[in-house]
């Protein structure tokens, strides 16, 4: 299978809904895929699969959720997140909270490159979405397998996301993987390898 990565629009402030629908636009049509829906993402991933697509055969979730897990504090700092300039906070700091013990000067300045182009408007709107948006009603409906990679160390979606897919989806496979919430950058060789056997062991050819 090819891999096609979305990137969102940086300077327009838009919700999951239009998210959902902005993605849907690179879904190939002709040939059978894999979604991963990565943190933020994984509410649109999982509307998307409940919606039994033809050519979809499985969804990776990481490090992500179908709802914000029902812990006060939370919810609380990300209501003060975004009263707050948080998108000025020094990189250094970002790379802390992001990847931890397992941050890199290439991964830093990754993370610094695509921090750059986001608009205080869009950083809003993307917190204001993720304190709204409930996709649990959507697990039931998915008929294909879904992952869940989990990070050791996230300090960012903890344990409890997976715990609520899982109860509403019994047959998620989790697998835990040593690192931060940003995983897939952190420990890609890692990550890869653990989507790849999990293709394996359902029929896809990764």
């Amino acid at each position: 299978m090819n891999s096609t990565i979305v990137s969102y629009p940086t300077d327009r402030p838009l919700g999951y809904s239009e998210l959902r629908e902005f993605v849907r636009s690179f879904l190939p049509t002709e040939e059978p895929f894999v979604l991963l829906g990565e943190s933020f993402s994984g509410p649109i991933a999982i509307s998307l699969a409940s919606e039994q697509l033809p050519r979809l055969r499985a969804v990776v979730l990481v490090c992500s959720f179908a709802k914000l897990p029902g812990l006060p504090l939370v919810g609380t700092l990300l209501r003060l997140a975004s009263a707050l300039p948080f998108w000025r906070a020094p990189t250094p700091l970002m790379a802390l909270v992001l990847l931890g013990r397992f941050r890199s000067t290439p991964v830093k300045a990754a993370l610094k490159r695509a921090i750059k182009p986001v608009t205080p408007a869009v950083w809003r709107a993307r917190l204001s979405a993720v304190l709204a948006v409930d996709e649990t009603s959507c697990l039931c409906r998915i008929q294909i397998p879904v992952l869940y990679l989990r990070a050791s160390e996230d300090r960012v979606v903890f344990s409890t996301a997976s715990e609520v897919i899982c109860e509403h989806m019994p047959r998620t496979k989790v697998i835990e993987v040593e690192g931060p919430h940003f995983l897939l950058q952190a420990k890609p060789k890692e990550s890869a390898a653990a989507v790849r056997a999990f293709a394996n062991a359902n029929g896809l050819a990764l």
